[in-house]
């Protein structure tokens, strides 16, 4: 497709970097994205190692193009941010696309697009939404990079941050701003994993919530949640047959405007109809 940022994002999941002996499980789990953990999951006296043990893993690891694999670095802001943005910059690793956690501004973004274009890199950015400062500017987050392929929303720390309990009511105007920011980009929007792992059927139903508000995916903390996640977010066969007919007319036609089975469709839908039909590539 023309856009290589559409691509099935239906779920991800985390592989600690400081176990490069982990990444192929999570490659084979079926999840759509695979994160290589730097941040969060790593204490602070094994930073340097899980990033030396990345960046050697990576060089060495072989990926299906289906396998979308982010590493998500340390805060930008922080002394282990800086130095992971710097090997990774320094490594030679074509990297498909980097996480970027606790963003608070769209300066911060500007830089690092700065150093991966100075770089020569073609590196897309993944963005973590988990801050009230970010959620306050979050539009001018969501477009201050062509880089930007996909938000993930931070419930667990943006809950912290707004002093309330983490549950859907709470977050639901966050997350809702969080959608229409990335509606407004033109980029996917992926929702926070959920942590029971022993309730599957509360975990579905926030699954299926978060796709009717306009979720494009939502993260994994464990295997076992995957194919739930990607059942709810994959289109049924109705769905894929008819986001094919309308990319087919609008390719046949080359208007940004066609009358299809009675309604009036405009250019802009053209992007949901081929991120459903890259789920299918996916699913096939």
């Amino acid at each position: 497709m023309a856009d290589t940022k559409i691509r099935s994002r239906r779920s991800f999941i985390f592989t600690p970097g400081l176990n490069p002996e982990m990444f192929p499980k999570a490659i084979a789990s079926g999840a759509d994205i695979v994160c290589i953990e730097l941040e969060d999951g790593i204490a602070v006296h094994d930073k340097d190692q899980a990033r030396d043990n990345t960046i050697n893993a990576l060089k060495k690891l072989k990926l299906n193009d289906d396998i979308e694999l982010v590493v998500r670095i340390n805060c930008q802001r922080t002394k282990h941010g800086l130095l992971d943005l710097e090997a990774f910059v320094s490594s030679g690793i074509a990297l498909k696309a980097i996480m970027l956690p606790k963003v608070q501004s769209p300066d911060e973004i500007k830089l690092i697009d700065d150093l991966l274009t100075d770089a020569q890199l073609n590196t897309e950015l993944h963005v973590i939404m988990e801050t009230n400062q970010a959620l306050e500017c979050i539009y001018d987050i969501a477009l201050s990079s062509k880089r930007i392929s996909a938000l993930f929303f931070g419930g667990v720390d943006m809950a912290a941050d707004l002093r309330c309990e983490n549950t859907w009511d709470n977050l639901l105007f966050a997350r809702s701003k969080i959608v229409h920011a990335a509606a407004s980009a033109g980029i996917d929007v992926l929702d926070v994993p959920y942590l029971d792992l022993e309730n599957m059927d509360g975990m579905k139903q926030e699954a299926m919530l978060a796709k009717n508000l306009g979720f494009s995916g939502k993260g994994s903390i464990h295997p076992k949640q995957i194919k739930i996640l990607n059942d709810v977010f994959t289109p049924s066969k109705i769905e894929i047959d008819y986001a094919r007919k309308i990319v087919d007319e609008f390719e046949k036609s080359g208007k940004g405007l066609l009358v299809i089975d009675g309604k009036l469709i405009e250019r802009p839908v053209l992007r949901e109809m081929q991120r459903k039909l890259s789920i299918a590539e996916r699913i096939n």
